[in-house]
């Protein structure tokens, strides 16, 4: 995705929401046919079906009717695709979709005079019933795109991302591996040395932040007040999240270009990240301590570097089982618990060696990947293919 950010009007906000009520609304009526169907009824209507059902929901109701068919059609075929993912089982059963979460909709068959660019940093989009929207021209839009999506965030800022595919970063072609080992504290340690942390609020921002926080518990529901104070916080929140991203974007792309290997840990993050409420028959321990390290590693951007680093270096990213990487001393390959004095100093029990534990950590991962990475015979490993032994019975064929 090539994603902008849209500049409306307070006219064509007013319309690009509508447009998102009528997408949600389609969205719903899908999920509501599907949360009927049972095993052993019959089945549930698929795509062309609920299209013929739009069609005569738009005859009937004037204010469906003055939306647009591309919005709403394209809400039914993101719900049937997003039924197929779940049958088959990668990603969860679609829900409800509320106001003010998750707004958006999509645009398709889209025309090359769909999209000019008016100076240097302005260009304008053509959105269906909303007319030119301007937009931040911030990079080049990529040639040839046929559909984009429109969405809104919970700062109240609108973007357009245009679906374009783009291409892979190439390696560099030294042979050269490096290990991650990503933290709470140090976000990213490198089996070079570098130590990289995802930014986050400034003190200033965590202040206000936590003041605002304040006002909204005091806040009564429903009020204009708390609806402000929620803005307000929305828009610390957007800040720290797109800071985030810039960092995982510039961090991706910088160890796709001077590695042609990168291992990472094969961390089940959803798992890690799972509350520990517990329920009332069996509470969970140390809440409100699991809660903090949860939102630790979502602020460490842990899944999206490495979603990224896939993305950019395809085939060139190893993921290497993380038991005791913490724990084994990367000079000697002695394992004990005892070594890793603190969350900073590793310090071998055995040889003495003395390193950063995040190190010393990534430099196991390395090691393991380059372990993977060697070929028979002299092979340069990767991401050349390895020469293989010679095979018995092919000889014996001759």
């Amino acid at each position: 995705m090539s994603r902008f950010r849209l500049q409306p009007s307070p006219a064509q906000e007013q319309a690009l929401a509508e447009h998102c009520g009528h997408a949600r609304f389609v969205w719903n009526l899908a999920v509501e046919q599907h949360a009927h169907w049972k095993p052993g009824r019959t089945s549930a209507p698929g795509f062309a079906e609920q299209c013929r059902q739009l069609t005569e929901a738009r005859a009937e109701f004037e204010w469906l009717r003055g939306g647009s068919i591309i919005v709403q059609q394209q809400a039914l075929k993101d719900f049937h695709q997003a039924m197929a993912n779940f049958f088959g089982k990668t990603h969860r059963r679609p829900t409800w979709r509320k106001r003010g979460q998750g707004e958006g909709f999509r645009i398709v068959a889209v025309k090359p005079g769909d999209v000019r660019r008016l100076s240097r940093n302005v260009g304008e989009v053509k959105i269906p019933k909303v007319g030119w929207v301007r937009l931040r021209w911030s990079r080049p839009i990529p040639e040839g795109v046929k559909s984009y999506r429109v969405t809104r965030d919970r700062a109240g800022r609108w973007h357009v991302a245009f679906t374009a595919i783009p291409e892979p970063v190439p390696a560099p072609g030294s042979g050269e591996v490096v290990g991650v080992d990503r933290g709470v504290a140090v976000s990213a340690a490198l089996s070079t040395g570098e130590l990289l942390n995802a930014p986050t609020l400034r003190d200033t921002e965590k202040e206000r932040l936590l003041t605002l926080q304040r006002k909204l518990a005091r806040a009564q529901r429903g009020s204009n007040r708390r609806s402000k104070v929620k803005a307000a916080i929305a828009k610390l929140k957007a800040r720290e999240a797109d800071r985030r991203k810039d960092w995982v974007e510039k961090t991706s792309t910088d160890l796709a270009r001077r590695f042609d290997v990168i291992a990472v840990e094969d961390l089940k993050i959803a798992n890690m990240t799972r509350s520990a409420k517990g329920t009332l028959e069996a509470p969970g321990r140390n809440i409100r301590q699991k809660a903090g390290l949860n939102r630790g590693i979502l602020a460490a951007g842990w899944g999206q570097l490495v979603a990224r680093l896939e993305q950019k270096a395809p085939g060139r990213v190893q993921k290497i089982d993380p038991r005791y990487t913490s724990q084994t001393c990367n000079t000697c390959k002695h394992l004990a618990r005892e070594s890793r004095e603190s969350q900073a100093l590793f310090l071998c029990v055995a040889c003495g060696h003395r390193a950063n534990a995040d190190v010393n950590a990534a430099k196991n991962v390395r090691d393991t990947a380059a372990g993977h990475a060697v070929a028979a015979r002299g092979g340069s490993g990767f991401p050349e293919p390895a020469n293989r032994e010679p095979q018995r019975d092919l000889l014996l064929m001759g």
